[in-house]
């Protein structure tokens, strides 16, 4: 299968959506959390968590545009500059997709789909309580993209927490963890390690 740019621009909308979310391959699956002013809490789905960089440890993600319709996510970090990220895991990967669902701002994706709120002294958004590998960011900054009006959203990790039998050799195991990830907008698929190199450097590369 062959598609050309005009291929691409002449597939219906919904094709065009599942395609095109596929085609970077297997993605992350994360819940955002975040709360308002009112304490009114929001937990939604994510495919496009994006490390930025390690010092200082920066995370991004991209918010769709705020126009068309209203992005509850978006609106709590501006109001009050937190949130975590929560790694989604098989026992509730489908509780965590349907928060993907356009509830109203007043209803609370957490009460509506079953999850937990979590929370740690002094932070303010909520943890997924189901998660084992959870991050608590502030937020930094937030770049337009005018070719797409979307947002990309920065922040710095401030709070880590990862189970302790995830670490090897000062790596993270992600099998270990349990995490899934995401390819276009509704299939989930576990992740398996294949195996772990060293370093690359020139004067070390194998006879392949």
């Amino acid at each position: 299968m062959h598609y050309t740019k005009q291929d691409i621009q002449e597939l219906d909308r919904v094709s065009k959506i599942k395609i095109m979310n596929s085609v970077t391959g297997i993605k992350p699956a994360n819940l955002i959390g975040t709360i308002n002013n009112e304490t009114q809490t929001n937990v939604a789905v994510f495919s496009s968590v994006v490390h930025l960089g390690s010092a200082p440890a920066l995370l991004g993600f991209v918010v769709r545009p705020t126009s068309e319709v209203p992005r509850h996510t978006y609106n709590n970090i501006m109001e009050n500059g937190f949130y975590t990220i929560n790694h989604i895991h098989p026992e509730f990967a489908e509780k965590a997709h349907y928060t993907s669902a356009k509830f109203k701002a007043e209803v609370s994706e957490f009460t509506a789909c079953k999850l937990t709120e979590e929370y740690i002294p002094g932070f303010k958004a909520p943890f997924v309580k189901e998660s084992n590998f959870k991050m608590g960011l502030r937020f930094k900054q937030a770049i337009d993209i005018p070719l797409n009006n979307t947002i990309l959203m920065i922040g710095e990790i401030e709070h880590l927490i990862v189970p302790e039998n995830a670490f090897v050799a000062n790596d993270v195991d992600l099998e270990a963890t349990n995490s899934i990830g995401i390819s276009g907008l509704n299939s989930y698929y576990s992740l398996k390690k294949i195996d772990r190199y060293p370093y690359a450097r020139v004067t070390e590369v194998p006879k392949f």
